[in-house]
């Protein structure tokens, strides 16, 4: 399956983050008439770096200017390599320091150092850098990461530099691309004649052109109406792409950055959030309980207050901290998400973790809530359960014990608890997971219905298909047999339908039908080609092949070959009149004399009552079938 990954420029202002994203990728990434005229960056950049088969990578070049830190923080959340670019001639900066400590609490693990501008300095001046370089990494994501010199405008070193990425990126964890969709809005414009357009960077899962997906928190309705990945066109999106979607169903005023896009319900809106989080290593000024904080979490930015619950101030930690964030507008969070603070007056860069509960409660202050908040830290083992659960969907218990590093016997004693379900012999599921699929499919095929009232439902195939890049085949197979035996879905042979449809012509064509039929039954058994009758009647040409299954399955026509239908009451009556009239064997002669139908009509007649079943042939003769 193909990878995506996105990389991030990172280092102090005029160090050559953006020239260096222009060499690698031949895009300017400072598009702003400011950004022009100012040679900084404002807002995040984005270029396609390379794409082969196996692997896409895409540029964020995020702005290096102090004031710009929050863009920075928003970009280089969704990000899987840092490059962080120091350059030659003036080396680890202050802002290069406050960029790696963010970096650290955004969980970056893999990062590269490119040194840019080394045309600027003698040579032999290149290892006395690359050593000070080293010396200030010490202790930082970036220690031991490998070291490689550039020059942007000659172009020295920019290969290698380029490779050096691909490789890395080669050996690394693609993001999860099965888990629900999630995309933290980063841009948010209009385009003339198209709408409202939202940027970002897919944290998790998949999204589809059409789709219908959720803003929050604000619960805004909207699909996907077209998806763009570095200007192209683009079917579906994956974890770890930049994408641009097109939405329907919210203008741009309605949406801002910070807001989340999402496939489906299970994520948690809160404003108090349980947090591990440590602490800069020269923090200015001392951290208060309940001091104003600015919270930065994916895409958001959101004020609030920070809540202790074992000191009341905090000058000097080296280990975590367990906290509490009670923040002044809602966010989208997952346990897992990592968050940066910053202090808004004077601005400083306070600290950063991970997200342990993004349902946080209120607490007593004490040891006792300490305690509380590591077990919670640490996970219940049903609790990590759901946790795997929810990611994975379906697995069974050999596969649980690796993925929650419990033991057989507990994980085996907790599933017989309410919040897990049986699928099969081996695999386990949540139940609020089943009740999610079982509304996917109820929703999926009310659409199919709405769309093709005349047909009988969905293919189980086709439905299949349509899910299983979402969720395993033996979950959904489970889902739908359980959904037929409460009733809610009604299998016919190979077709799925709900259980508040039945076929039927849609209204607007309806009296046209009856029409249709009256001519057909007017005529007997000396009938017209059944086209003739069908656009008599002024029906549209797309619903033809719909309608005519409809009225066969129904009995309403019955086709004597491809062109010629009788009314299924004639057909009905002309069976019986020949049944009274002829004996068990009879011939052509027999039946044309019977029903008066010239051999154009006889023969497909007969030869539709040996399809049915009716009859045989057996020589010059037909038999009946008793």
């Amino acid at each position: 399956m193909k990878r995506f990954f996105t990389i991030g420029m990172a280092g102090h202002i005029d160090h050559g983050k953006t020239t260096l994203t222009k060499a690698l990728t031949n895009v300017d990434t400072d598009r702003l008439k400011e950004e022009k005229e100012r040679q900084i960056s404002i807002e995040l950049g984005f270029a396609p770096l390379y794409e082969d088969d196996e692997l896409q990578i895409s540029v964020i070049d995020v702005p290096g200017h102090e004031r710009f830190i929050r863009q920075m923080i928003a970009g280089v959340a969704g990000i899987d390599l840092v490059v962080l670019v120091v350059a030659a001639d003036e080396g680890v900066m202050p802002q290069t320091r406050e960029h790696l400590e963010i970096l650290g609490f955004l969980g970056i693990k893999q990062g590269i150092v490119a040194i840019t501008k080394m045309d600027r300095v003698e040579e032999e001046f290149i290892e006395l850098v690359q050593d000070d370089i080293r010396e200030e990494l010490v202790g930082t994501v970036f220690e031991g990461a490998p070291f490689m010199l550039t020059d942007s405008l000659s172009l020295k070193g920019i290969a290698a530099l380029k490779e050096k990425i691909i490789c890395t990126l080669k050996e690394q964890d693609t993001r999860d691309v099965k888990g629900e969709f999630r995309l933290p809005i980063d841009q948010v414009f209009s385009v003339k004649g198209q709408g409202t357009v939202v940027r970002g960077t897919v944290y998790e899962g998949a999204v589809e052109e059409g789709r219908s997906l959720t803003i929050l928190p604000k619960g805004l309705e909207v699909r996907a109406r077209q998806l763009q990945v570095h200007h192209k066109q683009a079917s579906a999106a994956f974890a770890g792409q930049r994408v641009a979607i097109n939405l329907a169903g919210a203008a741009k005023e309605e949406i801002q950055r910070g807001d989340v896009l999402v496939s489906s319900e299970h994520f948690a809106v809160t404003r108090t959030i349980d947090v591990s989080m440590k602490v800069v290593e020269d923090l200015e000024y001392m951290v208060k309980q309940r001091m104003p904080i600015k919270c930065h979490i994916g895409t958001a930015e959101v004020m609030g207050r920070i809540v202790f619950f074992d000191r009341n101030d905090l000058t000097e930690e080296r280990e975590e901290v367990l906290c509490q964030l009670r923040l002044d507008n809602e966010i989208v969070a997952k346990r897992g998400d990592r968050f940066v603070l910053r202090r808004p007056s004077p601005q400083e860069t306070i600290g950063g973790g991970w997200v342990i509960d993004p349902i946080g409660r209120k607490y007593r202050f004490g040891l006792a809530t300490i305690e509380e908040l590591d077990k919670k830290k640490i996970g219940t083992p049903e609790q990590r359960i759901i946790d795997v659960l929810t990611e994975e969907k379906c697995l069974s218990v050999g596969e649980l014990v690796l993925k929650t590093s419990l033991d057989e016997g507990t994980i085996k004693d907790l599933l017989q608890n309410e919040p897990f379900v049986q699928v099969n012999k081996s695999d386990y599921t949540l139940k609020k997971l089943q009740l999610l699929i079982e509304e996917e499919i109820y929703d999926q095929l009310n659409d199919f219905h709405q769309m093709h009232p005349l047909k009988q439902g969905l293919k189980k195939a086709e439905l299949l298909q349509s899910l299983q890049n979402h969720y395993p085949k033996a979950l959904l197979e489970f889902v739908i047999n359980k959904g037929e035996e409460t009733g809610l879905f009604i299998r016919n042979g190979q077709f799925i339908r709900h259980q508040h449809f039945n076929p039927h012509v849609p209204s607007n064509w309806q009296k046209r039908t009856e029409n249709m039929l009256l001519s057909l039954q007017k005529d007997g058994l000396q009938v017209a080609y059944f086209t003739d009758y069908y656009n008599a009647a002024g029906l549209p040409d797309h619903l033809q092949g719909d309608l005519k299954k409809f009225l066969k399955d129904s009995g309403e026509i019955v086709p004597l070959d491809d062109v010629f239908y009788l009314h299924g009451i004639h057909f009905r009556d002309a069976v019986e009149r020949l049944k009274q009239q002829t004996a068990d064997v009879f011939d052509v002669g027999e039946a044309k004399e019977i029903l008066g139908l010239s051999r154009k009509y006889m023969i497909p007649f007969l030869e539709r009552l040996d399809t049915l079943g009716m009859t045989y042939r057996e020589e010059n003769k037909r038999v009946w079938k008793k």
